[in-house]
């Protein structure tokens, strides 16, 4: 990992497996290529991965216990301890390879034994944090909406699935969140006033304000000049909408209690505040309805792919345009599917030569 030269280039290296890995990579890292297949143990390739040297992760490793892959490899250890150990060396190289900058997205189902949910995604999740130092900065749910046959009598379909994004510092990391917002609604001037694009034209406030029995007349005249404010601001489009609330009128959207809520401690001081829509639009929840994809490979023996659209919140919010996307289980190549389609290079391995074919076939790349 030292023999690299300045350029980015690697050194030449003997004709071993971690030189072939190293090169293979370096020739992603430089541009030379723009998608990266790598055959091998995910805990070993990894190893020969220079420090602090990829933008962006996101992975879907076996699941324990669920199936039986091509390749002997990681799910099939003898208890869901045994899995998280060897997923926890995983991750640990993972650590250390992901830039400071970088964000990694985990996607892991869990799995029953002796009719018991092991718990594996919150057992797995919490040792990284608390054993090699993750930070966790959401926990998405992957609504799948349909489940697979299900016969069981006595518990519920299991349809969702955890996500969870981790970064190595809890400020600072890359994240363009305008890049995943949904478009923003415009605002419309109707007989001569304007109208936000819920409809909120200021009528409905400045009779409320009007009719308050509980704010001030200080309080009223504040009210009404940053109401005037706020519909500027919609006009001008730097918010695309807003809510007003006043003391005493609608339902507030926090605790009542000042010491918990700034909300709170505002609508007690001021008798009112605004909540503003960005004129760029809404960013995703931490619930995602997708549907999986289970045509792709089946040739293969392949599946478990999870779909390309997962993917794509993570690339376009964490990683950088000129970044690289990497997948320690890549399996039949969704990950370098959805990186390819955003313009962000990718480097996929796999343990499983079969998959990783599949995976090239998909790209429309059929030299191994």
């Amino acid at each position: 990992m030292t023999d690299l030269l300045e350029s980015g280039q690697a050194a030449p290296l003997s004709d071993t497996p971690e030189s072939r890995w190293l090169c293979d990579f370096e020739a992603v890292r430089s541009g030379n290529e723009r998608v990266g297949y790598i055959h091998g143990d995910s805990l070993q390739v990894l190893a020969s991965f220079p420090d602090e040297s990829v933008d962006m992760m996101i992975t879907s490793p076996p699941y324990w216990g669920q199936r039986n892959y091509d390749s002997d490899g990681i799910g099939s250890e003898r208890s869901s301890a045994e899995f998280i150990d060897e997923m926890l060396a995983i991750t640990q190289e993972m650590h250390r390879v992901l830039k400071s900058t970088g964000s990694f997205w985990l996607n892991i189902g869990d799995s029953y034994h002796k009719k018991a949910l092991a718990g594996i995604p919150w057992r797995l999740a919490i040792k990284m944090i608390d054993e090699q130092g993750w930070v966790l900065r959401n926990e998405v749910v992957w609504n799948k909406l349909k489940g697979g046959m299900d016969q069981s009598r006595d518990r519920l379909a299991n349809t969702h699935e955890l996500i969870f994004h981790f970064v190595k510092r809890s400020r600072g990391y890359y994240y363009d969140v305008d890049s995943i917002r949904t478009t923003g609604r415009v605002a419309k001037v109707i007989n001569g006033a304007v109208v936000s694009a819920t409809g909120v034209s200021g009528v409905r406030y400045r009779r409320q304000i009007e009719l308050s029995t509980v704010l001030t007349g200080v309080e009223k005249r504040n009210a009404n000049r940053d109401l005037e404010a706020m519909l500027s601001d919609v006009s001008e489009g730097r918010i695309s909408d807003f809510r007003m609330v006043i003391r005493g009128q609608q339902r507030v959207t926090h605790s009542d209690q000042a010491k918990v809520s700034g909300r709170a401690k505002e609508l007690i001081d001021k008798g009112y505040y605004f909540l503003r829509y960005h004129p760029k639009g809404t960013k995703p929840s931490d619930v995602w309805d997708i549907l999986p994809e289970d045509t792709q490979a089946r040739e293969v023996g392949h599946f478990a792919v999870y779909p390309v659209e997962l993917c794509y919140i993570p690339i376009l919010a964490t990683c950088p345009p000129d970044g690289i996307v990497l997948d320690p289980f890549c399996g039949t190549g969704s990950t370098m599917v959805a990186a390819s389609q955003l313009k962000r290079r990718s480097i996929g391995i796999d343990i499983s030569a079969n998959y990783l074919q599949a995976a090239r076939e998909r790209m429309g790349v059929t030299s191994w």
